[in-house]
């Protein structure tokens, strides 16, 4: 069955660029000031299209991880000699680990989708400080420094990820050690179960919410300006983040916890002093403590070191300080 869903990858890989290009064809488009409505209405849906084909090769990305998961589950069950017993969720420490393991994917995408939230505040703040200190850039006198923009894309992506990565390790130490392999195999299906709708539904959702503001602005409805495309201008700031960043993550998070599990199997089924596994279990929840907190405050990461002038710490704006913004 991977041998069959690899004989796609031609289709998969030139479907999934067909995305990226005509929505750089039509901000391109735009950026060039050329005011042709059949031009701008073809790309527009052209865009529409490669959100399409970008959602259907997601989709086809997750069964693949989903085959992959299941092959590693096998042998996570091997390794820790549970072909005989079985997982049985009818036990009490098994069903506690398939209910942590279901809410490991919600956990992780929180922590994507506002990880995003942040970094475009960033870039934001960024912004406005450009056209605040050098006015000339609306009227093509002064160049903006994109390099800042960049930036800070890249230093705060990097530093963001690190309470991802650390719930992805560190919450099957936690669920192996201090509840036992059955567990930790209940904590396995409980994740690959809700992950994989999770990613299906997220890179789905995202493409039909940013469609849905290029219909709006396409003049269904009313078209820019109306409360229904606010509506959607907001559908689109959550959508993006569903379908281009915590869809896709939750793939690879599913395989990365099964690595982890077959890793500290052996270690698990071993006949350990109850300390040494309270011990283990603590420093792994304290870690995971550590990643949650990180995930609310921020990883701290602001905009004066990336090479713009202000020295203060950006916050993104509260949302009751904070006003709809103007956007096209």
């Amino acid at each position: 069955m991977g041998l069959g869903l690899l004989t796609t990858t031609g289709y998969i890989l030139a479907m999934d660029t067909y995305g990226p290009i005509t929505d750089n064809a039509h901000g391109i488009f735009e950026m060039s000031g050329t005011k042709d409505e059949r031009a701008d209405k073809t790309l527009t849906w052209m865009d529409a299209i490669g959100n399409t084909t970008k959602a259907l090769t997601k989709g086809l990305a997750i069964a693949t991880a989903v085959i992959a998961a299941v092959s590693l589950f096998r042998s996570f069950v091997e390794e820790a000699h549970l072909f005989e017993i079985g997982i049985q969720v009818n036990l009490p420490d098994v069903f506690v680990g398939l209910l942590i393991g279901g809410c490991v994917p919600f956990l992780f995408s929180s922590f994507a989708i506002k990880a995003v939230g942040r970094a475009a505040s960033l870039v934001v703040e960024e912004v406005r400080r450009q056209f605040r200190e050098k006015p000339g850039i609306m009227e093509f006198k002064e160049k903006p420094d994109y390099a800042a923009c960049v930036s800070i894309v890249t230093k705060a992506a990097q530093e963001e990820l690190i309470a991802p990565a650390i719930l992805a390790v560190f919450a099957p130490i936690l669920v192996g050690f201090a509840l036992g392999a059955g567990a930790l195999g209940g904590f396995l299906a409980g994740a690959i179960l809700t992950g994989q709708l999770m990613a299906v539904y997220m890179s789905n959702a995202g493409a039909v919410w940013d469609n849905a503001k290029k219909k709006i602005e396409d003049g269904f409805l009313g078209g820019k300006g109306t409360d229904c495309h606010k509506a959607t201008v907001i559908g689109d700031t959550v959508g993006d983040p569903y379908k281009d960043t915590a869809g896709p993550a939750i793939n690879p998070l599913i395989k990365v916890m099964n690595l982890v599990s077959i890793m500290i199997a052996p270690f698990v089924i071993r006949d350990i002093p109850a300390s040494l596994r309270i011990l283990v279990a603590l420093a792994a929840l304290a870690v995971l403590a550590f990643a949650i907190a990180r995930s609310k405050k921020g990883s701290g990461f602001s905009a004066a070191g990336s090479g713009g002038n202000s020295h203060k710490k950006i916050k993104p704006p509260h949302p009751a300080e904070s006003k709809t913004p103007s956007l096209t």
